[in-house]
């Protein structure tokens, strides 16, 4: 592209689900897929434990069914939801990919959410989660994958960094939750930089 030329209307390239095969790891029986509305009350249970418990979500009132239902239905092709699945079919964890601005500008980048199960930690599920956040970016065509984690979850900065995001800038004091006050850390991690009118070169 020449100097000063503007990117084409974004459009995520289409992706068939078997041509992203799920993640799968040996010895588990999890994987990852992208997530159906059925799955929506297990996404919900998931996220309410850390509405009412902890910093992850500054987010302090757990959104009611109908609120979770339009939340997925706005995430179209280009914001994809997905779940993570063990032997059982029980969702043990769940990404998302929002829209980091509505302004179009800002199409190409891209917010990351992970939440594991309570109880589920320390087996490798948000890694696996945010890789492949990660990997349906790249296929969506978009050019960056931001975070805002809360000052206080080193675990979070910690995953984030061991997937090649580094923290471009700190918010102090900016939230208020579990009496006290929190910075949010943002860091970011940039794809190949888009080339056509489907983020291809």
């Amino acid at each position: 592209m020449s100097a000063g030329a503007e990117l084409p209307p974004f459009r995520a390239r289409p992706i068939a689900e078997d041509g992203l095969a799920p993640l799968s790891y040996a010895g588990d029986g999890v994987r990852i897929r992208l997530a159906a509305e059925a799955d929506l009350p297990a996404i919900e249970e998931i996220y309410a434990f850390y509405v009412e418990r902890s910093t992850c979500t500054f987010a302090t009132t757990v959104p009611t069914a109908a609120e979770r239902r339009a939340w997925f239905l706005a995430h179209g092709p280009c914001h994809p939801v997905t779940v993570a699945v063990d032997e059982d079919g029980t969702v043990v964890g769940w990404g998302a990919l929002s829209a980091w601005n509505p302004r179009e500008a800002y199409a190409r980048s891209v917010e990351d959410s992970v939440y594991v199960r309570e109880g589920r930690h320390r087996r490798g599920l948000g890694r696996r989660l945010l890789a492949d956040l990660v990997r349906r970016a790249e296929e969506l065509g978009h050019r960056a994958i931001i975070a805002q984690i809360a000052g206080d979850q080193a675990p979070s900065v910690a995953l984030h960094r061991a997937l090649g995001f580094e923290e471009v800038g700190r918010l102090r004091d900016v939230g208020y939750k579990l009496e006290r006050w929190l910075d949010v850390i943002l860091m970011q991690r940039l794809l190949r930089r888009p080339e056509g009118p489907a983020g291809g070169a």
